[in-house]
């Protein structure tokens, strides 16, 4: 129980923190996102008094001094409540937020896990297995952890949309299909899926592998490894429940981080694919100084990857009961 009210206590200054920095950041930028609406209003008629308040209290800006803005910030957070966004104006950022994150999830999520899948398994038998085969698979694919992402979207698109039109080109499913959870809907969605998903996988799935591969190297040369062996235990029982079990702790980590990212989703990727994500959001709120989309989109990311590394941190001390040990 201390383990776990420390844990909260740290996560919960940390999320503070990220909470002021995210009402203080977007402030520093150049430009009035008020102006903007206004400048709008103005093609329209003559705009009235008083209406540059009006406008900073909608889009959820605040009004007054820089610490009442702030307070009011704070309140609107507690309440989920974070005013209209100026790319779709008058759309509330919240609806804007639904109508994105759901991509992001399902196709950056499930992406990132089937990397992860693959590349611990095939990092567990090649480091078991060092010096087979199996090693071959390591240069070939650390090759495309390091091909950028955008050079291997791009290289991707060209192919199977092209040279061989496989899948469509862009966006998350075809305009004519109805939204719903209904067949003709669904599979669209699925095709448009398709190949950014084999862009995150082809991409990610090295890093996994090499870094698996290496930590088990590592631990097979542990005392506790050659004490099971000794005793006579079957190879699968050795290589999963001594040497995989203590190896995996430090993609335990990354796959924390990873998970908290798949909110922002992959930005060059969406933008490569014009893929409805979290990340060609954010890139639309950037271009157009939308503060309260913004906020938004950094507030999620910023949480999700605390609750990620939280969850970690709590899965730590169950499967290493060491690291609840107070220092």
């Amino acid at each position: 129980m201390r383990y776990l009210l420390r844990k909260l206590g740290f996560y919960a200054v940390a999320a503070w923190l990220a909470l002021t920095l995210n009402f203080f950041l977007p402030r520093l930028i150049p430009g009035d996102p008020v102006e903007i609406i206004l400048s709008r209003l103005q093609q329209q008629g003559p705009v009235p008094d008083g209406m540059h308040d009006a406008v900073a209290r909608m889009l959820g800006l605040g009004h007054g001094n820089l610490l009442v803005q702030y307070w009011d910030y704070l309140v609107s957070v507690a309440q989920l409540k974070f005013g209209l966004s100026i790319s779709y104006f008058p759309t509330p950022v919240t609806t804007v937020l639904r109508g994105c994150i759901l991509w992001t999830v399902v196709l950056v999520g499930l992406a990132t896990v089937i990397s992860v899948v693959i590349g611990l398994t095939l990092g567990t038998v090649a480091g078991w297995k060092r010096g087979t085969w199996l090693d071959g698979l390591v240069p070939a694919t650390t090759f495309l952890t390091a091909v950028p992402y955008f050079w291997l979207a791009l290289l991707l698109l060209y192919l199977f949309t092209e040279v061989w039109p496989v899948f469509p080109q862009n966006g998350g499913y075809d305009p004519s299909t109805e939204i719903g959870f209904n067949g003709a809907f669904l599979t669209s969605a699925l095709g448009h899926a398709l190949l950014p998903a084999l862009t995150i996988v082809l991409s990610s799935v090295g890093g996994w592998l090499l870094g698996m591969r290496n930590m088990m190297v590592s631990t097979l040369a542990e005392d506790y490894v050659a004490a099971a062996e000794a005793k006579g235990l079957r190879p699968r029982t050795v290589m999963l429940g001594y040497a995989a079990r203590n190896a995996v702790l430090p993609s335990a980590a990354g796959f924390a981080i990873s998970l908290g990212f798949v909110i922002s989703g992959s930005l060059v990727m969406e933008i490569v694919f014009s893929y409805p994500g979290m990340g060609y959001t954010l890139l639309t709120a950037v271009n157009n100084n939308d503060y309260p989309l913004m906020q938004a989109v950094f507030l999620v990311i910023t949480l999700a990857v605390l609750a990620a590394n939280f969850l970690v941190d709590l899965l730590y001390g169950f499967v290493d009961p060491r690291t609840r040990q107070a220092r």
